[in-house]
């Protein structure tokens, strides 16, 4: 079934499928609400109420009024109107990327409305200051605005990953840049998320009291997302577990069975958690 929900002005787009404990799905900048479980009906049948959206600005959703309002605390927002909307006081929260920390913020936040927790890919880092590193996120929205799909995969440019993946991955974007009704509030998007904060210092995230599963990728396949970026939020969140894919296999992230049973064990774990 899908829906719109209205967060503060902006409509948002999502569906909703499955009965049973909720879990809400939340995916990365350029994605959508696909790109979390890859299509995967697995929660559903395992007895699960899931509910994915379209951040704004993404796949059918609606763009900020200001281009600017994108931040983590925006997206946390959203997620906010979405629980409320479907009338759900507290939820098993999955994200990718962008998604994992939005769902970071959210918990910090809001930690009565967190059931658990299954962070994929985090990439954000609070001491990464480097000066440049808004660079690459500016030529990819400039990519996008004035050349499209074709510009923003141009700007995107070739993968430092073993050959045999560069066929998917150039697939692949070309998929989820061609999903977006707004392509232009997405390249505001891209310029306005990276610079967002979704907490100011590891120590934050010792206050998250709930099932925690972080979803990390190795180098060689997913770069972008570093493996010991993932297993720094591991250590510091209490009780989090860090999984990964095997050396040499597709990133777990892609694996939508393999995401949703990693998502139904902390489902498990949530409702016979004291």
């Amino acid at each position: 079934m899908e829906f719109r929900t209205d967060a503060d002005g902006v409509t948002l787009s999502g569906e909703e499928a499955g009965q049973g404990s909720p879990v809400v799905l939340l995916h990365g900048l350029t994605a959508t609400r696909r790109y979390v479980v890859m299509g995967s009906r697995a929660l559903e049948r395992s007895g699960h109420r899931v509910i994915a959206y379209d951040a704004r600005a993404h796949g059918q959703s609606a763009p900020a009024r200001d281009p600017k309002d994108y931040g983590y605390e925006r997206l946390a927002q959203d997620l906010e109107a979405i629980l409320d909307d479907r009338g759900i006081d507290r939820a098993v929260l999955a994200g990718a990327s962008m998604g994992a920390h939005t769902l970071i913020k959210f918990a910090l936040d809001h930690p009565e409305r967190v059931a658990g927790l299954v962070v994929m890919t985090p990439a954000y880092d609070p001491e990464d200051r480097r000066p440049d590193a808004m660079d690459r996120w500016d030529r990819l929205s400039d990519g996008l605005r004035n050349g499209g799909v074709e510009g923003f995969v141009a700007a995107y440019g070739t993968p430092d990953v073993p050959e045999k993946w560069l066929e998917t991955i150039d697939r692949v974007l070309h998929q989820r840049l061609a999903a977006h009704e707004h392509p232009d509030a997405l390249a505001d998007a891209l310029k306005a998320v990276p610079r967002s904060r979704p907490f100011e210092d590891w120590s934050e995230l010792h206050a998250i009291d709930a099932p925690t599963v972080i979803v990390a990728s190795r180098d060689e396949v997913d770069p972008e997302h570093p493996y010991v970026t993932g297993e720094r939020y591991a250590a510091e969140i209490p009780g989090a577990t860090l999984v990964s894919e095997e050396e040499g296999t597709s990133p777990l992230a892609w694996q939508g069975a393999q995401v949703s049973k990693v998502i139904s064990e902390v489902a498990e774990a949530a409702a016979t958690a004291p």
